[in-house]
């Protein structure tokens, strides 16, 4: 009876390891330091279009982790123009992190979305050649009941992002975030950044 017992202490502990091992290979982001720097890349919903900057979700992703949160948006950005500013901003304010919200433009402007791709790979490479860790947020395609574009997912797999396709999709369906049919008002841009402060404790970053 002793030996039974043994054995299945021994299968439990085996089984809460192996549990333990499991969540924290999700992790995908290293904890970030107390002084680190976040640097908040995109077009308009990264800018804050239909806020004032204050309330624009890095602003308020700032207060919420106690960190410095640049705000990188340029609203009605394209990711070509975006991949043309991405290297030099880096360089300026060397973040830990790096948030990229980007391509909506493309979507909206029927552009090459192999292209798009294309120069958000070319973005992720840039900081994870200087080490700097990526997460990704995925925008959606020209349809109501459309998640992030492939592409996005693709990116994630391809260079192991932290990532989330479906907090814009799901945000955009919902009238009350809104300001207009592609930005978010003052609530929306709140519960983005809550969103996003939530992926990075989920991702092991805080």
């Amino acid at each position: 009876m002793m030996n039974m017992l043994k054995v299945a202490s021994v299968f439990v502990i085996g089984a809460v390891m192996l549990l333990l091992t499991a969540c924290s290979d999700k992790s995908k982001l290293s904890r970030l330091d107390s002084n680190a720097r976040i640097l908040a890349f995109g077009d308009s919903l990264t800018d804050g279009v239909g806020v004032g900057r204050e309330d624009s979700y890095p602003s308020v992703l700032s207060r919420l982790t106690g960190l410095d949160v640049i705000n990188a948006g340029i609203s009605g950005e394209t990711t070509e123009q975006g991949v043309a500013r991405f290297a030099s901003l880096l360089d300026q304010h060397q973040p830990q992190l790096v948030i990229v919200l980007e391509g909506g433009n493309d979507i909206l402007r029927n552009k090459d979305l192999l292209q798009t791709k294309d120069n958000l790979a070319t973005m992720i490479e840039q900081a994870q050649a200087l080490h700097i860790q990526v997460l990704l947020l995925g925008v959606p395609e020209k349809s109501l009941f459309s998640d992030s574009a492939p592409l996005y997912q693709e990116l994630a797999e391809q260079y192991n992002l932290a990532f989330d396709g479906e907090i814009i999709a799901s945000m955009l369906k919902k009238q009350k975030y809104k300001s207009d049919p592609i930005h978010f008002n003052q609530l929306g841009y709140q519960v983005l950044a809550q969103e996003v402060y939530q992926l990075l404790q989920d991702n092991g970053a805080l």
